[in-house]
């Protein structure tokens, strides 16, 4: 079962990814969100996270995934903290089912998606 969390909770598991990563030594890839939105969806809204903002942002649209798993570190698939976002939480929750099936097994789905993240935690993010 894929675990989910709220954008307003999404500090708190950015904080035990971190940890997460840093226990698994130097060489282990860091927080991951994976957009899995449409290109032309990126346009209308989009996360603009800082440099120092402490995970990576990737986008790869959901239809695309299965020919991007390299992108997302395959060699070490169960040690990847991955948090998988959409518009709604829809598209992003089977995506995340789709990797946990794949050997990713530190897998979230961000409950709401970017709707709800705009609502929680950045109303300058366009509502579509």
């Amino acid at each position: 079962m894929i675990e989910h969390i709220h954008p307003g909770d999404f500090d708190t598991w950015l904080r035990q990814a971190q940890a997460a990563t840093q226990a698994q030594g130097a060489d282990s890839p860091g927080p991951l969100v994976l957009d899995v939105r449409e290109a032309h969806e990126l346009q209308i809204a989009a996360l603009r996270p800082a440099a120092d903002a402490g995970f990576e942002l990737l986008h790869i649209p959901m239809n695309t995934v299965p020919g991007a798993l390299d992108q997302l570190d395959p060699d070490r698939p169960s040690q990847r903290q991955i948090a998988c976002l959409c518009h709604h939480g829809g598209r992003s929750l089977r995506v995340a089912e789709y990797l946990r099936h794949q050997g990713f097994e530190r897998v979230v789905n961000i409950s709401g998606g970017i709707e709800a993240w705009a609502a929680q935690r950045d109303p300058s993010i366009p509502r579509y």
